[in-house]
């Protein structure tokens, strides 16, 4: 059963990008339901269905499935929920560690969240001087989240330092 385990954090400057080359990404939500979200994703030249399960602590269920790039893009534009989620994802190694740094467009510019996938829940990360605050269990992070309240739309942002 694929599990998804992974930290999120907030990012204080830019460093990120000498370590990776951003690839765009557009997504969009068919079901956003607490308990699944079902996405369809374009990173660069290929797509993706995924279904996700319900968070519980810092894992959850994931099966992801490509598909063609004509249908995801159709299905994002005929059939995804909008806004879309639009980004540049930048992907990389460090001490060991996959990091997924993600550079908002659109609705959520000036967002920008680094994950960071773990094999257990109790892994030691040792954290580069570029991450901020943790933002792992705070849902308004989530992408599902902020294609239904973008971060343009946010009243309050703590710990930003960009």
């Amino acid at each position: 059963m694929p599990i998804e385990i992974e930290k999120k954090f907030l990012v204080k400057d830019r460093t990120y990008k000498q370590l990776a080359q951003g690839v765009h990404y557009r997504q969009g939500y068919l079901n956003r339901d607490k308990e699944r979200t079902v996405r369809v994703r374009v990173a660069g030249d290929e797509a993706y269905l995924t279904v996700k399960g319900i968070t519980r602590g810092i894992e959850r269920l994931e099966f992801e499935y490509p598909i063609s790039l004509i249908e995801a893009n159709e299905m994002i534009d005929l059939l995804c929920e909008k806004p879309i989620i639009e980004k540049y994802r930048y992907s990389f190694y460090s001490d060991g560690h996959e990091w997924e740094v993600d550079e908002f467009l659109g609705e959520n510019e000036g967002l920008v969240i680094a994950e960071v996938e773990l094999d257990t829940t109790d892994e030691f990360v040792n954290l580069p001087e570029w991450i901020g605050a943790e933002v792992t269990g705070d849902t308004r992070y989530y992408n599902s989240s902020l294609s239904v309240e973008p971060f343009k739309t946010w009243k309050e942002i703590i710990g930003m330092g960009l």
